[in-house]
């Protein structure tokens, strides 16, 4: 076992119980939390534990012990103490080892590291105080406070840059001790335990929200399955940080125990109002991106030219990546020569928008039968995408971040590969013509990039050569001689193999 874990060495573990009642407790899991905020012993009214005693609650995998080693008026510590049975362990384990056995034995790392049953402990032990709410000292529930979480041992699948990616992006100060090993333990994964201490300002819910969905992240299991609700407590949870987070994919789908439908579902919502929504309303209360086109009658010339480009591919079977609110799948609808249709958004807003605008629901059955709605993530494979004569991503690529690009192509061109696939971005040399747009500035607030000419242009001819595609571009929109168009189109033709 880590020797923190089994002597008591390591700081945190060590300082704590030295005025731990449990001391003689063996399988213990430790979690402390430090504030110097005065009068410090008000952390027992945040917590809704009294300083003057010690509590004992009863959980399905063992015990959990809630006292504090440190009051004083400048400084108080709780600590929250896990006592778990390995009997109990090992009768309702659902967790496997590295290589696949089913961890049978009563000797495992369980007892000594924090994980998911950590974050069971905290949701059932500091419930109200995660929820933020305080009977005595709503106000200070309410404030941002000096604090320090230290977690005696923490695994972290992923080492020390994994573990400081997730805490430094909230405003974490991180410090972070490898334990040592015993010769003789039976957990032989160097490097991977770690005693940590976390210090912030910030108010106490925030701490235990994060400290609830990064500890299994950081493990990389769970304790119990985990099903639909799961996706609930994640964004109950991360609704105020998750969705920024650099590393959101990441922890939405350990978080979600790998389960790539769930983590989809999660995404999708948590970036719900990543549409473009108003962000500088114009006079006639458009979107800034609508307004500036708005005099140019841009967007209906955007959909002509992809309409335009789809009937000359002779496609019969047509899908809509980032459909938003349906414009381009009506207009798709109107074609008699298409057989099938299909618009995928992440929004569910945006998707309801669609559903209204086309009035699926007084369409006859059999014009109904040919169009279908479903949410998804175009950074994510999707066997939904696949089987289909033609993609569009009509202005939808600025709204991926520049990393998920790749991803962005693999999903289109390697795994749904259609015959035929149409891209439409802005050209951000055009921007300077639209009155209204400062210089430097992006149409639209949610847009994470906006290529030149050249850089759209070397974009696609790279694709292009990756995944067996010849690439040609289309003008949309007036062209002014030095600036270009305003829209530039790109539409890729699979080469035979």
């Amino acid at each position: 076992m880590p020797r923190a874990a089994a002597v008591g060495t390591s700081g945190v573990l060590g300082t704590a119980r030295r005025s731990n009642p449990y001391a003689d407790t063996d399988n213990a899991v430790l979690l402390t939390i430090t504030t110097t905020h005065q009068p410090a012993a008000d952390l027992g009214f945040l917590l809704a534990k009294n300083p003057a005693r010690t509590q004992s609650f009863s959980l399905s995998f063992g015990r959990a012990h809630v006292y504090y080693p440190e009051v004083t008026a400048e400084r108080c510590t709780a600590a929250l103490l896990l006592d778990l049975d390995p009997i109990e362990l090992v009768k309702h384990a659902r967790w496997k080892t590295d290589d696949g056995g089913l961890l049978t034995h009563y000797v495992n790392d369980r007892p000594y590291a924090a994980s998911s049953f950590m974050s069971t402990a905290i949701a059932r032990i500091f419930g109200s105080a995660m929820a933020g709410r305080s009977r005595e000292r709503p106000e200070l529930a309410a404030a941002e406070i000096p604090l320090e979480a230290g977690i005696a041992v923490l695994r972290s699948r992923g080492g020390v840059s994994f573990l400081k990616g997730l805490f430094e992006p909230l405003g974490y100060r991180v410090t972070v001790s490898p334990i040592a090993e015993d010769d003789e333990s039976p957990i032989t994964s160097a490097h991977t335990f770690y005693s940590v201490t976390l210090a912030c300002r910030k108010r106490l819910s925030e701490l235990l929200s994060h400290l609830y969905v990064m500890i299994p992240v950081l493990d990389d299991e769970k304790h119990y399955w985990v099903g639909d609700d799961e996706v609930d407590k994640l964004l109950a949870k991360g609704e105020t940080w998750l969705k920024t987070h650099p590393l959101r994919e990441r922890i939405t789908d350990r978080f979600l125990k790998h389960q790539r439908s769930l983590t989809r579902e999660a995404l999708a919502r948590l970036t719900d109002d990543e549409d473009p929504e108003p962000d500088t309303p114009s006079e006639a209360g458009q979107p800034r991106e609508e307004a500036l086109e708005a005099h140019v009658n841009l967007n209906d010339r955007r959909l002509q030219a992809v309409s335009n480009a789809l009937r000359d591919s002779g496609a019969k079977r047509i899908i809509d990546l980032g459909c938003g609110e349906g414009k381009l799948l009506r207009r798709i609808l109107s074609d008699p020569s298409v057989d099938r249709a299909a618009g995928v958004d992440v929004s569910v807003n945006a998707l309801e928008k669609a559903r209204q605008r086309l009035r699926l629901d007084d369409m006859p059955p059999g014009r109904r039968e040919k169009i279908t709605l479903f949410q998804g993530a175009l950074t994510y494979r999707d066997d939904r995408f696949h089987g289909w004569d033609a993609a569009c991503a009509v202005e939808v690529i600025e709204h991926i971040d520049p990393p998920r690009l790749q991803a962005f192509e693999r999903v289109v061109f390697e795994f749904a590969s259609p015959a035929t696939v149409i891209i439409t971005t802005p050209n951000i040399e055009h921007n300077a013509l639209f009155e209204g747009l400062p210089p430097g500035k992006l149409r639209h607030r949610d847009h994470r990039f906006e290529w030149t000419r050249a850089e759209f242009t070397d974009w696609a001819r790279s694709a292009a050569r990756r995944w067996n595609y010849t690439v040609r571009f289309v003008p949309i929109g007036t062209e002014d001689p030095q600036a270009g168009p305003p829209t530039q189109m790109a539409v890729f033709t699979e080469t035979a193999p």
